[in-house]
């Protein structure tokens, strides 16, 4: 794996997104803001604190979290399905010097990046309706592209052994969507069976969710073993994309 050949494909997604850029940041900024205004504003009129803040500003950290994720994932399960099986991007690629390490590594960073992106934006929103309680908020920034990069790499993973792109919908369905609404963005978990929150603890957004709340507290130590959790897993997960990715472009 070359970093140089990498960042050429990173390079290459960035220069193709630059042409679509306004159709995507409006997909994935305006979902977002809905979920704040309608369960901010909508539930919050009935909710009114958890842990002793209003519950739109309860939310809204997860918010920039749930964003982080969903953009990684959008990007390396169907941006990248397509790129390999049906634009034949990859294909076209593999012609030059750079190999299939070269361009998971690439796709790996352009998710993180996605992740980054679409963060910060939501983070500057909901600093701009004052529901940030500390300007420490922005040293998650790089804690979005560490974790978008375990986002990528559960998402490339999967994206090397569907079979068809219609199984996205398992993915979706059986995976980000729990995760989504178990990962303490819109509630406590410990107001669940522990059994909940056992769950929870494995899983990524959890752990950003909890790291951009404190952070947004100005508490960061708080967020110190969230941190931990985040770096041990890109670490585990790192060499599984390049295996599977190899055995699926490669097959016979």
């Amino acid at each position: 794996m070359n970093l140089k050949r990498a960042f050429r494909v990173w390079q290459r997604n960035l220069t193709v997104y630059t042409k679509l850029y306004k159709s995507s940041i409006a997909l994935n900024f305006v979902e977002p803001v809905i979920y704040l205004a309608a369960l901010g504003l909508g539930l919050g009129a009935f909710v009114k604190q958890i842990n002793g803040v209003p519950y739109i500003n309860f939310i809204a950290p997860g918010i920039i979290a749930s964003s982080a994720m969903f953009a990684a994932t959008y990007e390396c399960t169907y941006g990248t399905y397509v790129r390999m099986t049906f634009q034949k991007t990859f294909d076209a690629i593999l012609a030059t010097p750079v190999n299939i390490d070269d361009i998971v590594t690439g796709e790996l960073m352009w998710g993180a990046t996605k992740s980054v992106l679409y963060g910060t934006i939501i983070m500057l929103v909901i600093s701009v309706f004052g529901l940030v309680g500390s300007p420490l908020i922005i040293l998650a920034i790089p804690i979005l592209f560490i974790s978008g990069l375990v986002f990528a790499e559960v998402s490339i993973i999967f994206t090397a052994i569907v079979p068809g792109i219609d199984s996205f919908n398992y993915f979706y369905t059986l995976l980000m969507t729990p995760m989504f609404l178990f990962s303490g963005i819109f509630f406590p978990l410990d107001s669940l069976p522990s059994i909940v929150s056992r769950i929870a603890f494995f899983t990524p957004l959890y752990h950003l969710v909890n790291i951009c709340r404190s952070f947004s507290s100005g508490l960061l130590s708080v967020a110190i073993w969230d941190i931990i959790w985040i770096l041990a897993v890109v670490v585990l997960l790192a060499v599984v994309p390049f295996r599977l990715m190899r055995r699926r472009i490669l097959r016979p």
